[in-house]
């Protein structure tokens, strides 16, 4: 899939918080970096029209997210950093069942896929248990999985390990890492990034780099940090 901004620029209020960014992005693992304030969820938002440009296009295969953002969110899947905020039914198998539900998918096809997706993650036990009553890193599991059970083509993930304990970050890690789809990761997890193919510094609601983590990731330390 290839995402391109053209010229956007992106106001809250009086503050740009995005400016004039120009860019074309088509790997498969894209990390963004910056230190909080410089644009990098705002860009992410972009990406599946959660957000839109005050200024510029953004095109998802051809596609503006200012006039085609229900069909780009079929094929954007968007993860937030707190799950509690993308969790919206009270049961684990509830949830995932409910955005299948809401597309148009067959209801005979709808248990099969919510199981299928439960068992990927190792949570199909998951899939009875109150939402509420779940550990952190459970539910960001179950956010992830109702994202995927959608079966988007992209995935872009907000602070995906930033409210989680060291045991929790490695299992979202390695879930991220088997990821088949092309994914766009916003993060302060500088170590989720190795592997990647490319990461975008942003400051000041700029890309100040742009290149492989094991340039961009040292670069930011010394220039951002």
């Amino acid at each position: 899939m290839r995402v391109t901004l053209d010229a956007v620029t992106v106001r809250f209020g009086s503050r740009a918080v995005l400016q004039d960014l120009t860019l074309e992005l088509s790997e498969p693992r894209i990390g963004l970096i910056g230190a909080n304030g410089s644009g990098k969820s705002t860009l992410a938002r972009l990406l599946n029209g959660l957000v839109l440009p005050g200024e510029g296009t953004v095109r998802v295969d051809g596609l503006d997210t200012a006039e085609d953002a229900r069909a780009i969110r079929k094929r954007v899947g968007f993860v937030f950093q707190n799950p509690d905020n993308q969790i919206v039914l009270p049961i684990v198998r509830e949830d995932l069942a409910f955005g299948l539900k809401n597309t148009g998918v067959p209801r005979r096809e709808i248990p099969e896929r919510v199981e299928r997706q439960l068992a990927h993650f190792g949570i199909a036990h998951l899939a009875d248990r109150p939402s509420h009553a779940l550990s952190g890193g459970e539910k960001q599991l179950v956010a992830l999985a109702a994202v995927l059970v959608m079966r988007p083509e992209l995935v872009v993930l907000d602070e995906p390990t930033t409210l989680l304990d060291l045991r929790n970050r490695n299992v979202i890690r390695a879930a991220v890492a088997a990821l088949p789809q092309q994914a766009v990761v916003v993060t302060h997890d500088l170590d989720l990034l190795t592997g990647y193919d490319r990461v975008l510094v942003l400051d000041e609601g700029r890309v100040v780099h742009d290149g492989k983590p094991r340039i961009a990731v040292p670069w930011y330390v010394e220039h951002c940090s």
